[in-house]
């Protein structure tokens, strides 16, 4: 039997347009972000009606180390997932537990900046269901183009089997199948490899991929 085609979520969404299209297309996480540095960050006023185009259950705040204000503001305008970028030295002890608490165990999407070799931190893994490995940037959370460690991936999925796993990081039309091979991964993030400039989605080219994706697991 084949296995499931993984789940798709698409990042860095800043017009209502594309929300709408890749909805439309099957995508099952719409990620707006609200980083202020990032080229594809929008405004919460702005988030708020783009969000409206997305059914609840797919909405995906992406921020990076933000208040527990910020984040009660972005629960009540209708977010329902949480994806924090974060160095974890930058974390004041007991934040984990307090995003968890806020937001629930299973809405926190943890996406920790560890350096290479750094060993992925237990605290961590016990403070979400779902864990998110981009590729690591000395200087940028996300959006780089770079590719993430698919071996490190892979060695971290095989390790903690109840936890979901998010791909992202430099996925591509090129590299795509080949990384959900590789991976076994059973969510990925598209971003920066499916733009025609920063938070700009070339829809069409992601429906075509998804429809690759799809059939290679059928």
């Amino acid at each position: 039997m084949a296995s499931p085609a993984p789940s798709i979520k698409v990042c860095g969404i800043t017009r209502e347009a594309d929300a709408s299209a890749l909805v439309a297309a099957g995508v099952n996480w719409i990620g707006i972000n609200l980083y202020g540095p990032s080229p594809r960050s929008v405004t919460l006023a702005r988030a708020r009606e783009i969000i409206i185009k997305v059914p609840a259950g797919q909405r995906v705040l992406v921020d990076v180390e933000p208040t527990l204000q910020k984040l009660a503001d972005c629960k009540a305008a209708g977010f329902d997932r949480f994806q924090l970028h974060f160095k974890p030295a930058n974390l004041p002890e007991g934040t984990l537990d307090a995003w968890a608490d806020l937001l629930g165990r299973d809405n926190l999407w943890l996406a920790p900046k560890l350096p290479p070799q750094t060993p992925f931190p237990t605290e961590i893994l016990n403070a979400a269901e779902t864990l998110l490995l981009d590729a690591y940037s000395k200087d940028a959370y996300g959006g780089t183009g770079k590719t993430a460690n698919w071996e490190l991936f892979r060695e971290l999925k095989s390790a903690h089997p109840r936890k979901n796993w998010i791909l992202a990081g430099g996925l591509n039309p090129q590299n795509l199948l080949e990384a959900v091979q590789f991976t076994g991964t059973q969510c990925i993030d598209l971003n920066s490899g499916f733009e025609t400039a920063p938070g700009l989605k070339d829809t069409a080219q992601i429906t075509e991929t998804l429809s690759r994706i799809v059939g290679l697991h059928h």
